[in-house]
């Protein structure tokens, strides 16, 4: 059925050629009115980079360099989320913390010791950022004073979906501009705008 179906595509011999890699496309640019949807990385469309909640922390911390990413969704031997874990979590002093508290070694510390638990979090509802703009993402991230935010969606049964996270890193990435984490609340648009003008 296969030879049916389908030719082989012609192949081009590359003796005598100098190759170079693709140049990675570049994400698209924002200003802080752009819609919230432009600086959301959308799983519905690229999937959730994640990793088991017994996996052990060093394992995970590498799992999360080679993929280029900064922050794990934990999921249990189900595939449900129950928790995430950055980068800072495993630099900080969370890990030796669990280490002196639980009197193991560094090495034996797992993902789910080192993880925020979902009960410790909150999440924007895709229904409001679906209305926000780039701004209000950012006032929401300097308010709790985190680097991402989960964006949950509604299913059926009362069950939420984690369809997106937004990440000040891609966020200052996308604007061209830095944007400070700070615990302080941005009461508006232009202290957002002179924040990201400093």
């Amino acid at each position: 059925m296969l030879r049916e179906r389908f030719a082989p595509l012609p192949q081009v011999d590359l003796a005598g050629f100098h190759c170079e890699l693709a140049e990675v496309a570049h994400e698209r640019r924002v200003r802080i009115d752009s819609a919230a949807m432009d600086v959301m990385t959308d799983l519905s469309l690229i999937p959730a980079a994640s990793i088991d909640v017994a996996t052990a922390a060093d394992e995970a911390h590498r799992a999360m360099q080679l993929r280029g990413v900064r922050l794990l969704l934990v999921t249990d031997s189900l595939r449900g989320v129950v928790g995430v874990v950055t980068a800072a979590d495993f630099l900080g002093e969370r890990p030796l913390r669990v280490a002196n508290g639980r009197g193991i070694r560094f090495a034996e510390i797992s993902v789910g010791q080192v993880m925020t638990a979902m009960d410790e979090m909150e999440a924007m509802r895709l229904d409001d950022v679906l209305r926000a703009e780039v701004g209000h993402v950012v006032a929401t991230l300097r308010r709790s004073g985190r680097q991402h935010a989960l964006v949950v969606e509604p299913m059926a049964g009362g069950r939420l979906r984690i369809r997106g996270i937004f990440s000040l890193t891609q966020i200052s990435r996308q604007l061209g501009e830095p944007v400070p984490a700070s615990t302080e609340v941005a009461r508006n648009f232009a202290e957002i705008e002179a924040a990201i003008a400093v």
